[in-house]
């Protein structure tokens, strides 16, 4: 990547004051999105703002509108709102500032020439990128400007190799000899194309006792496949080897990927809970299906068959995207075995079988024929769907297990409702996840008794049903913003994640009762507290919670009443925003790995108090107010403490002495440089006691150039400090 990202750099940091394109076109497979995710991350800091949208073969332009409208920082939600109104808003937006965004994935100049009317053409030096696999979009964006097109190449045979044992020996360079030939061999197969070569590599990693064998067997099975001239259908047979190679419940796992839209950002989480709704998921005695649905999500990881996005700090995958030339195969391989049925154009419509098993819906304005049979279709899933949309009746859906049902996007000024009503008559069904406008014009069931089998009840905008309490294998529930749970949440025993309990807004009863769900894993507590909140009640509650691993507290401010004395006892993560000071309940938390905290101030105690948390891994601190006092970190503490991460909006002071934090790997900080100067007292000390510390990163936002140039000097004087840090990867950054 260093030097087609070096040309792009340069291209757009040159002194032309005009908006500028520069477009980046090739095959798929090459590394487009990759180069331009590169280059944007490493400027993006240099303007005022900036966003990254992909827009895909089949775009929705209003999402994509209010994507970037969202990422450019608009507080108000614009998802109901009309095209027009959305390019008004965005040109409103941008209009005095120099702005950075990158278009991915572009098919088509129609779709450009609505996307482009979101920028004006002011001299403030904005930028654009813009992905594509055809060179007449490529020109077409760039306003005839030629010289800012930059045509991927092919990797070199030097890179291609590299990557290539790279990814199977940990190494560049060394191959066994046995494996020279052949690896010569499959290596033109593929020419240069960076998505064949990691597809491939992945499977010879997969090992083998025989790898010589494995590997001729691998170059047999590419036929007639030629680098030279590498069409979709080789690129299809070259991605195939690895589906082929999957044992049986990957690669149902797998082809269930096809029930998300091309570029959608998939959540681990949804996507193992829709795996276990439909029966993907094989019982185990050692552990639960959704561990078990993880450890198959992170094998499609590392077999490269679904791209990471968002990394935990832990280093866990949380959420995931699959690059659309695996789609494509996926999407094949699906019609091949009626796997899933996609109902996205015309054409599609009148070759739909006549009994779908699963149904991708969007296509907007459709009416499914009457000859076609919904009594086998087990899953039902629309991403874009609108008022205008005709689904079938729901009562035809005999058998459904999952119906996935997203209409945020739909236009304010459309009047009409869709009726769900019918939801309640789905006997088998397991999963529910429905995403409303804010209009609020879906008409949903108001009782749900019958779902006997439901496990996931998620529904954004719009109420509960007064007998969900009745449902005897409800393990997900995911509660409106600002809504009244129906009295009984304590018969709800079953329940393994409450998300967006109120405590502002439910009864003491509900409060009490929610000391009776022992099963929960993950509850978040949000909205305020206030005096007919009973703290004492709310605490012994979650003191009963004797399987609680993740506890989210959302609040402009946590009372001190709040004692969580004694603590729930298994707690593994907390999140907790806000409190003045850090609370003394949390030093009985003995299992305690992961520790989110907002407070005001953070004086010896509180520091005494987080030091002592025997089982600390990852700690969090934030500070929302500003912090004068020096944090001194002292020797023998934060004993097994890896990442440490300090966010403030001022310039703490930060002392480490001889023997803190002995296995600390990762250090990050996110400051404020506003009034910074040079012969202020160091920002960081003690950094040559990290014994461990290999990586550092931070940002610096706000306050003048001058200040946080000076910040950073500071920082970097201080990481020289370090006996070691030649070997520390540094990254410095300021917005």
């Amino acid at each position: 990547m260093e030097g087609p990202t070096n040309e792009v750099v340069s291209w757009l940091k040159d002194e032309e004051k005009k908006l500028k394109v520069v477009s980046i076109v090739g095959f798929g497979g090459l590394g487009k999105t990759t180069l331009a995710n590169e280059v944007y991350h490493k400027l993006k800091g240099e303007f005022h703002c900036g966003a990254f949208v992909p827009v895909s073969q089949k775009p929705n332009i209003p999402k994509l509108l209010h994507s970037l409208l969202t990422q450019l920082g608009c507080g108000q939600s614009f998802h109901d709102f009309e095209l027009n109104v959305l390019l008004d808003q965005l040109r409103e937006n941008l209009k005095n500032k120099r702005f950075f965004i990158v278009i991915d994935d572009l098919w088509d100049v129609a779709a450009w020439s609505i996307i482009k009317c979101a920028f004006p053409e002011k001299n403030l030096g904005s930028r654009l990128v813009v992905t594509t696999r055809i060179k007449t979009v490529a020109e077409s964006c760039c306003f005839g400007h030629h010289e800012h097109i930059l045509e991927m190449k092919p990797l070199s045979e030097e890179d291609a190799r590299k990557l290539f044992f790279d990814r199977i020996f940990c190494s560049g360079e060394a191959c066994p000899g046995q494996l020279k030939d052949v690896s010569v061999e499959i290596l033109k197969k593929y020419g240069g194309l960076p998505l064949a070569i990691i597809s491939i590599s992945s499977l010879l990693a997969s090992g083998g006792s025989d790898q010589k064998e494995r590997w001729k067997h691998v170059l047999n099975s590419l036929g007639s496949v030629s680098g030279t001239n590498l069409t979709l259908e080789a690129m299809r047979q070259i991605l195939n080897l690895s589906y082929k190679n999957l044992p049986h419940h990957l690669k149902t796992c797998f082809l269930y990927l096809g029930m998300f839209p091309e570029d959608y950002e998939i959540r681990r989480y949804d996507l193992v809970s829709l795996w276990i709704s439909e029966g993907f998921i094989s019982k185990s005695h050692e552990q639960s299906l959704e561990q078990t649905g993880i450890s198959y999500f992170n094998e499609l990881v590392n077999r490269s068959l679904i791209q990471p996005v968002q990394i935990g700090r832990d280093g866990s995958v949380l959420t995931c995207k699959v690059h659309d030339m695996l789609l494509d195969l996926i999407l094949y391989k699906s019609a091949e075995e009626n796997f899933i049925t996609v109902v996205d154009n015309p054409e599609a419509i009148r070759g739909l079988l006549q009994k779908p098993r699963r149904m991708l819906f969007n296509l907007d304005g459709a009416t499914l024929p009457g000859h076609v049979s919904m009594s086998k279709v087990r899953s039902f899933v629309m991403w874009i769907g609108s008022m205008t949309m005709s689904i079938p009746s729901l009562a035809e859906f005999k058998y459904l297990r999952v119906f996935v049902a997203d209409f945020s996007s739909s236009s304010s000024y459309d009047n009409r409702k869709i009726d769900l009503t019918g939801l309640c008559k789905l006997y088998q069904l397991r999963h529910i996840w429905i995403r409303v406008c804010s209009c609020r014009k879906c008409q949903l069931p108001t009782k749900i008794r019958a779902l006997q089998m439901l496990e996931t009840f998620d529904i954004d905008g719009s109420y509960i049903p007064m007998d969900i309490f009745l449902l005897p294998h409800l393990l997900n529930l995911h509660v409106p913003f600002v809504e009244r749970l129906p009295e009984g949440i304590g018969k709800m025993t079953t329940l393994q994640r409450l998300t967006k309990f109120d405590t502002l807004h439910n009864s003491l009863d509900s409060m009490k009762g929610l000391g009776e769900l022992t099963n929960l894993i993950t509850l978040s507590l949000v909205t305020g507290f206030s005096e007919d909140v009973d703290m004492d009640v709310l605490s012994s509650s979650l003191g009963k919670l004797c399987n609680l691993e993740f506890l989210l507290i959302l609040s402009p401010r946590i009372p001190e009443a709040l004692t969580l004395s004694p603590p729930p006892p298994n707690l593994v993560t907390l999140d907790m925003n806000r409190s003045s000071h850090v609370p003394n309940w949390i030093g009985e938390l003995h299992n305690l790995q992961t520790l989110d905290l907002v407070v005001e101030k953070l004086d010896r105690d509180g520091v005494g108090i987080l030091a002592g948390l025997p089982a600390l891994i990852d700690l969090n601190l934030t500070f929302d107010s500003a912090l004068e006092e020096t944090i001194a970190i002292d020797g023998t503490t934060f004993v097994i403490l890896k990442r440490f991460e300090v966010s403030s909006n001022s310039m703490p002071h930060l002392t480490f002495q001889a023997g803190a934090m002995p296995k600390l790997q990762t250090l990050s900080l996110w400051l404020n440089g506003m009034g910074w100067k040079q012969n202020e007292k160091a920002a960081l000390t003690g950094i040559e006691h990290l014994v461990a510390l290999d990586r550092i990163t931070v940002r610096i936002t706000t306050g003048t150039e001058p200040e946080q140039k000076s910040v950073e000097s500071a920082i970097r004087s201080a990481i020289n400090m370090h006996r070691s840090h030649a070997q520390i990867t540094v990254d410095i950054k300021c917005y």
